[in-house]
């Protein structure tokens, strides 16, 4: 199985659209036998989506993320493990545990960076659904 984890620095990075690392992680009888830090040669969730599935990856787990990101991650049939923050490596062996704290509602999350006066959640509206996109989450 490979698990792959947003990644700056060491911790989930909490963007998955805007992500430009990766961190891979080849797990054999529920041991990570392989760590591996991508860059994701690409941005939007369309793209990052594409190189996951050429990567062969199983499980993403990452902080905030849009609606048609998650829809493109169904597509190709990886299973997502969203609203998590803090160490990458921590999360990893926590999902492989069974203790990996998730949420499986999670849209984006953005601690306030819109900069217009809004926070996803906020104000009747919601990424990832409707008509309304945060640019943050889906591009």
């Amino acid at each position: 199985m490979r698990v792959a984890v947003t990644y700056r620095d060491g911790e989930i990075f909490q963007h998955f659209g805007h992500t430009e690392q990766f961190k891979l992680y080849e797990i054999d009888n529920g041991i990570i036998v392989k760590e591996q830090v991508m860059d994701a040669r690409g941005s939007g969730h369309g793209a990052l989506a594409g190189f996951l599935l050429w990567n062969d990856v199983d499980v993403l787990i990452c902080g905030g993320i849009g609606g048609g990101a998650q829809a493109a991650l169904a597509d190709a049939g990886i299973r997502l493990f969203g609203g998590v923050s803090g160490n990458a490596d921590e999360a990893v062996r926590a999902f492989l545990a069974g203790t990996l704290g998730y949420d499986p509602d999670v849209h984006c999350d953005h601690h306030d960076h819109h900069g217009d006066g809004h926070s996803c959640g906020d104000g009747g509206h919601s990424c990832g659904s409707g008509s309304h996109g945060c640019g943050h989450c889906h591009s």
